[in-house]
């Protein structure tokens, strides 16, 4: 058990989290309702916050933006190899430009630990 514990404090076997959106095509302005699908790891773990923003990329400057964010600050314990879903809304804002070849969007999710630790994932959308 302390190997495993150790194992997940450097971040092999940790809990995961996953963005579950219904599609990958919004219109500015659009809600999304989605979910976190969280994975329990090795161990067992105290979860301190989930944090997801949403990201323009302009890939002509390589500049990032952060359109907004949602943060979920809790104290959830997630059992070795559980499920679990936290419930996600978001609505877009009504000004954002068209994807394109210039121009794309991404939901950027980090989980946090009490130890610290992160686990993260990316969505990428496309606004049309």
């Amino acid at each position: 058990m302390i190997l495993r514990k150790c194992m997940a404090m450097l971040g092999v076997g940790l809990a995961q989290i996953d963005l579950i959106l219904p599609k990958k095509t919004y219109k500015s302005g659009e809600c999304i309702k989605g979910y976190f699908l969280i994975k329990g790891g090795i161990i067992n773990q105290e979860i301190k916050r989930i944090e997801c923003d949403m990201i323009m990329i302009n890939h002509h400057t390589g500049k990032e933006k952060i359109i907004d964010s949602t943060n979920i600050l809790t104290s959830r314990l997630i059992q070795a190899e559980q499920y679990d879903k936290v419930a996600f809304t978001f609505k877009l804002p009504n000004t954002l430009v068209i994807s394109d070849e210039q121009l794309s969007y991404r939901f950027q999710t980090r989980l946090t630990f009490d130890e610290g630790v992160e686990s993260k994932d990316l969505d990428i959308i496309k606004i049309v």
